[in-house]
């Protein structure tokens, strides 16, 4: 009997133990969670204050921005927020790998023309004589680059409208609509010029034989589609890139000996940087420019990224008539504006 007593405390005492090691290994099992808890918590409250921190830090950049730029306008009441961004964009052209980004068609091998340096405005050399004289009508050159696409043909019907021909530098696009939509702009008497076949900047200037091959390429393509074989081209990014591996007076040299013509701009709209502007932000930045040359040829984009551009352009449209602009397109005997001359390379 004494036994039997006996084995029953020692069960109860084992069964005691296994709920003490159960009790035990949950009370672990939460501690462990709350100092996991813990942990996550402090980190995101680090995180938190830091982000608090930098936005602050950011705002207070801004502030002093916009601070800085009304002092400037109260100091020189004709400079506008518009002309202060131009002024930047000129600039990163000096820097093009500074706006690398992308275009409609951008990649990470390929610039967006601004998203590209061809997002920023270049600009004339000082001292060229292409400065507006009082009285003077101004001759301005709308270029779109990159189309076709699915806006090229809101903008070719606002075009029509208006009876304005204009200039497009075109990629290789081979669908079916797109061919549609070259031989349209050459039927509607707009210039039809070469921007490249691929438009993936590593791809095309690579080498000397690289570009030669894209743009042969696409003026084949374009002569098969069309009927036409341009000799207007403008360097993807513009003859003052500087993401081309090779130098690029040797593909100038190239260039002359095709017997082709390069155009560059020195107006910009800006619809191609990495700021988004409204419709009128890029009227105002083709206006407050235009009125300084006497010949302007204006940098905008066909892509269909790019709606803003197509809803600025009649009202640019006719900001530029109403100041007594003539608008045209380019032809064998606009005078070429390049940032980097064909005359002074040997």
């Amino acid at each position: 009997m004494e036994e039997k007593v006996t084995d029953g405390l020692r069960q109860q005492q084992e069964r005691r133990k296994r709920i003490n090691r159960m009790k035990m290994s949950m009370v672990t099992g939460l501690i462990i969670w709350i100092l996991v808890l813990s942990v996550l918590m402090v980190f995101l409250l680090v995180k938190v204050v830091l982000l608090e921190q930098k936005l602050n830090d950011t705002l207070i950049s801004r502030e002093e921005v916009t601070q800085e730029h009304d002092e400037k306008s109260a100091e020189s009441p004709k400079e506008n927020t518009s002309d202060t961004i131009l002024k930047d964009n000129v600039a990163v052209a000096n820097h093009p790998e500074g706006s690398i980004t992308e275009d409609a068609n951008d990649e990470p091998e390929s610039l967006e023309d601004g998203e590209n340096s061809e997002d920023v405005a270049g600009s004339d050399e000082p001292g060229e004589d292409n400065f507006l004289e009082e009285g003077e009508h101004p001759k301005v050159y709308l270029t779109f680059d990159d189309g076709p696409s699915e806006n090229t043909s809101k903008i070719l019907d606002i075009l029509k409208e208006r009876n304005i021909k204009a200039t497009f530098f075109v990629i290789g696009q081979e669908d079916d609509e797109s061919r549609e939509l070259y031989r349209r702009i050459v039927a509607e008497g707009h210039t039809l010029g070469m921007h490249s076949f691929s438009h993936k900047y590593d791809a095309i200037y690579k080498s000397r034989e690289s570009f030669a091959e894209d743009m042969l390429h696409l003026q084949s393509y374009l002569k098969e589609v069309t009927g036409v074989a341009p000799t207007l081209i403008r360097f993807p990014g513009g003859s003052s890139n500087g993401v081309s591996n090779v130098d690029i007076k040797e593909l100038i040299r190239y260039v002359r000996e095709q017997g082709w013509t390069y155009f560059d701009w020195n107006v910009v709209s800006g619809d191609a940087t990495s700021q988004v502007y409204t419709p009128d932000e890029l009227v105002a930045n083709v206006m407050n420019d235009v009125i300084k040359y006497d010949t302007s040829v204006v940098l905008m984009h066909d892509s269909s990224a790019k709606g803003s551009t197509v809803d600025a352009l009649v009202p640019m449209i006719d900001q530029l008539q109403a100041m007594g602009a003539e608008l045209l397109p380019i032809d064998e005997n606009t005078k070429p504006i390049q940032h980097i001359k064909a005359e002074d390379v040997e």
